[in-house]
């Protein structure tokens, strides 16, 4: 791997790359160049996850010209998809090293620490809604339950905004979540639920399920059964599938009319 990246580089296939580095012992994005083709040999793989391709989206909007190469798992595989289904990179504008991320005991997956989720504790069990659960688990209480354990997760929240800026497919230039019409200002926790279900609703159709926001949030809110949820209603009024397929979102205005027809219901 370490030899190939160096020939692009050397090349000019791409002009940066986009990996993770051990420095000061912790893997850290890097941004490798022609001009240090040495730090190359640093280049790791391993358990740490960024949104590698957010940082190519910040490059690229800086500089168009730039040929970017990222190691990719199968999430940055979708988001890079979603990104270019929105216009927000070209296909023809980064190439990928693809990085073992697979769910099969036949193979090692350390790669990726996000496969097996921590078990919640005793406590969030009884009262709130652990990591990974499917929304057909979280539909399985009553719906006065239900309410009551989103809005005991809600309710942490410290308005950090750790969800949104690790998140690969959030690139909005004004984001709504700043919009004090929407989200009141001077006050923690934000209200709940609004501010959660805000960005749940600007997460259907583009949320590829990386569960980094799961890994940001510092007070550990089940958002990606939440995300799942809003998706499992696109993909079941649309047929849409978030990041699997070039189709063109539903919820898109760029470029072509969108062809999806909405199912019934």
């Amino acid at each position: 791997m370490k030899t190939e990246v160096k020939r692009w580089l050397e090349t000019g296939i791409v002009d940066v790359f986009l990996g993770y580095k051990r420095m000061m012992n912790h893997p850290l994005p890097y941004c490798f160049v022609k001009a240090d083709l040495e730090a190359v040999d640093d280049l790791i793989t391993g358990p740490a996850r960024y949104s590698l391709e957010k940082i190519a989206t910040h490059i690229a909007s800086v500089r168009p010209d730039l040929k970017i190469g990222m190691l990719a798992r199968d999430c940055n595989q979708r988001a890079l998809n979603v990104l270019f289904i929105w216009n927000q990179l070209s296909p023809d504008q980064v190439k990928t090293v693809n990085v073992n991320c697979c769910p099969s005991n036949l193979k090692q997956h350390g790669d990726c620490s996000y496969l097996e989720p921590e078990k919640a504790g005793t406590y969030k069990q009884r009262v709130g809604l652990g990591k990974a659960l499917d929304p057909q688990a979280v539909e399985e209480f009553s719906p006065q339950e239900r309410l009551s354990r989103w809005m005991y997760e809600f309710q942490k929240c410290i308005k950090c905004y750790g969800c949104r800026n690790i998140c690969p497919v959030c690139f909005c230039k004004a984001c709504s979540l700043e919009n004090k019409e929407l989200i009141g200002t001077g006050a923690l926790p934000p209200e709940a639920p609004i501010f959660h279900l805000v960005r749940a609703v600007h997460m259907a159709g583009r949320c590829i399920d990386c569960g980094l926001c799961e890994d940001a949030c510092p007070v550990d809110i089940p958002l990606r059964s939440l995300y799942r949820k809003v998706n499992e209603i696109v993909v079941a009024v649309f047929d849409y599938e978030t990041g699997s397929r070039p189709d063109q979102s539903p919820f898109s205005v760029l470029g072509d009319t969108v062809a999806l027809e909405p199912k019934p219901i």
